[in-house]
């Protein structure tokens, strides 16, 4: 969704080391989400920190990594996509609870260089920013050969290989047809029935797992955060 964003994706695609370090991008993105959203506030400085030397070099007379109207988007796309996730694994949150979600993933932007201000000011704006903004979206040529040679896998190890077919599928599935459509992914009646069973079953297995095995994730990215800082080195 981000990178449908001319300015966002032209940005990432001719600076980002995403497919020549794959893991370490996603590490660096994960320790972003979680830092934000369960570290302490000096933590979340130091993440912020780390994103801001990345950025640095990111500009161009098409985009600007520190534009807060870029950052807007990003925050707009990690919200959306925590959100879908948020229903399709705990049924529609009570108005309270959403509400409460979407006013805490305003940090994804104002973290950075985006004002308070920018946010829209509750979910009913937010949807007609959104719809908006997607009608005015479109995938530049550099940004879809990008796209093309991340989901191919770019440099990822050959022992998780064999994980790219359900990465490629997961992602046409979360997109909006509006983006899957733009960037030239297929769906067919096959991918809609496999998309409506895990529906089905998935959230249920994921609550048959342990709430430790569930938590995992974040807790390694944690604690990978909190090593380097320990250790002197940058956090992201």
């Amino acid at each position: 969704m981000q990178l449908a964003h001319p300015a966002v994706g032209l940005g990432v695609a001719e600076h980002s080391a995403t497919l020549t370090r794959p893991l370490d991008r996603l590490r660096a993105t994960m320790t972003y989400i979680y830092a934000l959203t369960l570290g302490t506030e000096a933590e979340r400085r130091a993440v912020a920190q780390g994103v801001n030397r990345a950025h640095g070099p990111v500009r161009s007379d098409r985009y600007d990594a520190f534009d807060p109207e870029l950052q807007l988007w990003v925050a707009a796309t990690l919200y959306r996509g925590g959100a879908t996730l948020a229903e399709i694994f705990h049924g529609p949150l009570p108005a309270e609870e959403a509400e409460a979600m979407y006013r805490h993933a305003a940090i994804y932007g104002t973290t950075l260089q985006m004002p308070a201000s920018l946010w829209p000011a509750d979910r009913a704006a937010f949807e007609v920013y959104w719809e908006r903004t997607l009608a005015r979206l479109q995938v530049e040529p550099t940004v879809q050969r990008f796209v093309d040679a991340l989901l191919d896998g770019g440099a990822v190890p050959w022992w998780l290989r064999g994980l790219m077919p359900l990465q490629r599928f997961f992602t046409r599935a979360l997109l909006p047809p509006a983006l899957r459509s733009a960037f030239g992914l297929p769906w067919t009646a096959r991918d809609q029935r496999r998309w409506e069973r895990f529906l089905r079953f998935g959230p249920r297995f994921y609550w048959s797992l342990p709430r430790w095995l569930r938590h995992l994730p974040a807790a390694l990215v944690l604690r990978d955060m909190r090593r380097r800082l320990a250790a002197g080195r940058r956090p992201i």
